[in-house]
């Protein structure tokens, strides 16, 4: 049985260019209204606070970036575990159970568990993954 993983995502060398410079032009706008502030020319002062902001956005704005994209490929890369079941059957009378999935089923394998009408052995005769709601508006194009 071979399962097919897809590789994980890398960040676009485009985005992460944007992001350093977005990142360089925060840091010199914040270098340039320190030293206008600490200047002796008033006129130069007053442009400090132009300065000054605009470096503190474009550092958030790129620290902001970096979050997201972060959160992005930690979210890619670690999916859900969706819960698996056992369907149990009786040979005799055809009562069916459905339990949580337990290590070590497998499909015909006999289990100790009773059938509740007639007290005989019960048959594992399906093992199936529970799909998600959001899931599935997905595969009907819904979502």
């Amino acid at each position: 049985m071979s399962t097919a993983v897809s590789a994980p995502r890398k960040i676009s060398p485009y985005f992460l260019a944007a992001l350093m410079i977005v990142l360089l032009f925060g840091l010199v706008s914040l270098y340039l209204g320190l030293n206008a502030l600490f200047s002796d020319n008033p006129t130069v002062q007053q442009n400090s606070s132009l300065f000054l902001s605009t470096g503190l956005v474009l550092l958030a704005i790129s620290t902001y970036w970096l979050y997201q994209t972060r959160r992005r490929m930690l979210r890619l890369a670690t999916p859900e575990m969706q819960p698996l079941s056992s369907t149990l059957q009786c040979q005799k009378c055809g009562f069916k159970n459905v339990r949580e999935f337990k290590r070590g089923d497998f499909v015909f394998k006999q289990t100790d568990e009773a059938c509740p009408r007639d007290s005989d052995k019960m048959v594992i005769s399906a093992i199936f993954r529970e799909v998600k709601e959001k899931e599935k508006a997905k595969e009907m194009g819904y979502g």
